[in-house]
């Protein structure tokens, strides 16, 4: 396998003004449209988490995405990355929004 093609997942949290302003579904909505899966939730103190699996290319492309762009209205201050590891198979089958 390509580096590109080598599946990882990475748990990651955004900063900032990132609750009311869509953020969850613009992530989704990028998510899947770069093939990738896992999961998206707010938390109680403000941010929003989750966890991405996929191609590292394609998870690095939706970590510039989480740290630069995030949804139209929200003001990203900083996004973290953690637990990142390569794993044979995916855990997910989609992309889904968390409650």
């Amino acid at each position: 396998m390509a580096e590109g093609d080598t599946l990882i997942s990475v748990d990651y949290e955004v900063f900032g003004k990132v609750q009311g302003v869509f953020f969850r579904k613009y992530t989704q909505a990028e998510g899947k449209k770069l093939g990738l899966v896992g999961w998206v939730q707010n938390t109680d103190q403000g941010t929003v988490q989750g966890q991405l699996q996929g191609p590292t290319s394609k998870v690095r492309h939706m970590q510039e995405w989480l740290e630069t762009r995030g949804s139209p209205k929200s003001h990203i201050d900083r996004a973290s990355f953690n637990n990142e590891k390569v794993i044979l198979k995916l855990d997910y089958s989609d992309f889904q929004i968390v409650k």
